[in-house]
């Protein structure tokens, strides 16, 4: 990622404030797609950042979440207006956030992270796995020439093709299926339990999708560490690049902690450790150890 990319992103340039909830909807099972009014963050934001979100007036948890940016709310300005984030509810916080209603408030900070790198592909491949799909609307969006974000609007080198392998346990959790192709999205689809698509795991989708382009595609993956371990593994053995996002617990989102590491390749053969919420959530797949 080059510096101009990763230098607009910085901690210091995050907002923080308290900010409404416009929705918050189930949208599957167990999961819910919260709408937030909040300008600032989303004039900033591009694919592949995340906000933290704690919930207001309260000390229980005390910790907040990392959730990715799902899509940007746009204005009747054309300007963005608001985010909307996807999340499930599997913990204290996530329960709690999924019993808040329209009008009520939170403590958010944000945009944070590096973001996906505006890199030129001819076949752009989103591979998600579980709730990994929440950061990709976006991304696939920009790559399809539908949108733009950042201040200043970022330049993305168009996409022929954009593909979503997207897998989860069963038909019940995938969720925005319908927005990915209302964008002109591709997308292909496998659960565990065979209840939709193809039965198996989502990596088993790649192979076929990558060989409709394989002189010019790349890969963006983002799911259970497992499932991007196996995608990165894949991605190897295929020749295609790949980046992963990573979905490390994090406790600040700003780099003050060091909660949230991960080790990365230093360049003479060793070790390193980053920041996810700094230098990632988005890494090179041969970058890391998963």
């Amino acid at each position: 990622m080059n510096p101009g990319h990763r230098s607009i992103h910085y901690p210091d340039r995050a907002w923080h404030g308290p900010v409404i909830i416009q929705r918050n909807d189930c949208v599957g099972r167990d999961t819910y797609a919260l709408g937030l009014s909040c300008p600032p963050i989303a004039g900033r934001a591009f694919p592949g950042q995340f906000i933290m979100i704690r919930l207001a007036g309260s000390a229980d948890p005390l910790l907040a979440r990392p959730m990715a940016i799902y899509e940007a709310g746009w204005g009747t300005d054309g300007r963005p207006a608001g985010l909307e984030v996807v999340y499930l509810a599997v913990g204290k916080m996530t329960r709690r956030l999924a019993r808040l209603s329209a009008g009520e408030p939170l403590e958010v900070w944000g945009p944070l992270g590096n973001g996906f790198a505006p890199l030129p592909t001819e076949h752009l491949i989103l591979v998600a796995g579980g709730i990994g799909q929440t950061p990709f609307l976006s991304l696939a969006q920009e790559y399809l020439g539908r949108r733009r974000y950042g201040d200043p609007p970022r330049s993305v080198p168009r996409a022929s093709r954009v593909t979503l392998c997207y897998g989860a346990r069963s038909g019940e959790f995938l969720v925005g299926v319908d927005d990915f192709r209302s964008a002109g999205v591709e997308v292909c689809l496998s659960t565990d339990d065979g209840t939709v698509g193809r039965k198996g795991p989502v990596t088993e989708l790649v192979p076929d999708v990558v060989a409709r382009n394989a002189s010019s595609c790349r890969i963006v993956c983002c799911g259970p560490e497992a499932m991007m371990a196996a995608t990165a593994r894949l991605a190897r053995q295929l020749g295609v690049p790949c980046q992963v996002s990573l979905e490390t617990p994090m406790a600040c989102g700003i780099g003050i902690c060091f909660s949230c590491v991960t080790k990365v390749r230093d360049g003479q053969g060793g070790w390193d450790y980053r920041r996810t919420c700094v230098e990632g959530p988005v890494f090179d797949a041969d970058q890391i150890e998963l």
